[in-house]
């Protein structure tokens, strides 16, 4: 699992330093590397190569795909740390963005990620339709706005020191976390020019993936440590977040994980053999460390 995730990485940092060097050099395109090339997992790549991979999609049109979803996580994570945010000064094991350059670049640099993300599914580069460029771009920007990230950011936010119910803590992490993993799952079927339906399947185990992400993360937070998990853990209880591990438990959230896997390998199950890779990144995401 580590040597296909190392490889994704690579291809996908290849592509986006190839990318960003036809920007100007400033101050903010050291920023944006800062946050781009801080040393990801690219699980969320991961999951579009292992979608692709059921549907035959070129490897190298995913790696691009991919570049643009990195972008739109960066700008994500460079935005929750923000002092009026979630307030985090480490990120991986380094200085936040915001702690190394400074608050405004750091907004300013997240806002750019944000925008490159549309930049490269636009470009020449990625060799398909311009009506499936509009159909990805309309897609992944469903996922980044109120829609998606921001909307779940701002309900992480709102929700603090208050008693939330499951579902809307659910709701709340499908935005901020399964959104952008629904449009990983997603994105295959629409190059493919599948019908709604199939979408929205994969949209839903998408945001199933992105419930799992969430929950390995509280679970980081809850029993990690700064040094492994390359950022500063137990914050969450500290702060009040409204998460499932604060609602559950330890032993019941760890149940609750267990039964998603379950949950999206019976929607994969038709695909049998092919949806292999699949099934070993999500017990991936469950245990890992960081």
């Amino acid at each position: 699992m580590q040597r296909k995730l190392n490889k994704i990485a690579k291809d996908t940092n290849l592509f986006l330093r190839r990318f960003i060097t036809k920007q100007k050099k400033s101050n903010l395109i050291v920023a944006m590397k800062y946050g781009l090339f801080s040393g990801g997992k690219k699980i969320r790549s991961k999951i579009l190569i292992d979608v692709g991979s059921l549907f035959k999609l070129d490897y190298k049109t995913l790696i691009i795909i991919g570049a643009a979803v990195e972008c739109i996580h960066a700008y994500s994570l460079i935005h929750d740390d923000l002092p009026c945010m979630d307030d985090d000064s480490i990120r991986r094991g380094k200085p936040s963005v915001h702690i190394k350059f400074g608050e405004a670049t750091a907004v300013l640099a997240g806002n750019s990620l944000l925008t490159m993300a549309f930049e490269i599914l636009s470009h020449k580069d990625l060799r398909i339709s311009k009506k499936t460029k509009i159909d990805l771009i309309n897609k992944i920007s469903e996922s980044s706005g109120h829609l998606g990230i921001a909307g779940g950011q701002y309900l992480d936010l709102n929700y603090e020191r208050k008693k939330i119910s499951q579902k809307k803590i659910e709701k709340m992490e499908i935005k901020k976390t399964g959104k952008l993993f629904s449009f990983c799952c997603a994105a295959p079927l629409i190059i493919k020019k599948k019908n709604k339906n199939d979408i929205k399947k994969f949209e839903n185990i998408g945001a199933d993936i992105g419930l799992l992400f969430q929950v390995a993360d509280d679970l980081i937070d809850y029993k990690g440590s700064l040094l492994i998990a390359g950022k500063k853990t137990g914050k969450d209880k500290k702060k009040g977040k409204a998460t499932l591990i604060s609602l559950l438990g330890h032993k019941n959230t760890i149940k609750y994980a267990n039964n998603l896997i379950l949950r999206i390998n019976i929607k994969l199950k038709k695909y049998g053999s092919k949806s292999r890779d699949l099934s070993e990144t999500l017990d991936y995401i469950l245990n890992r460390n960081k």
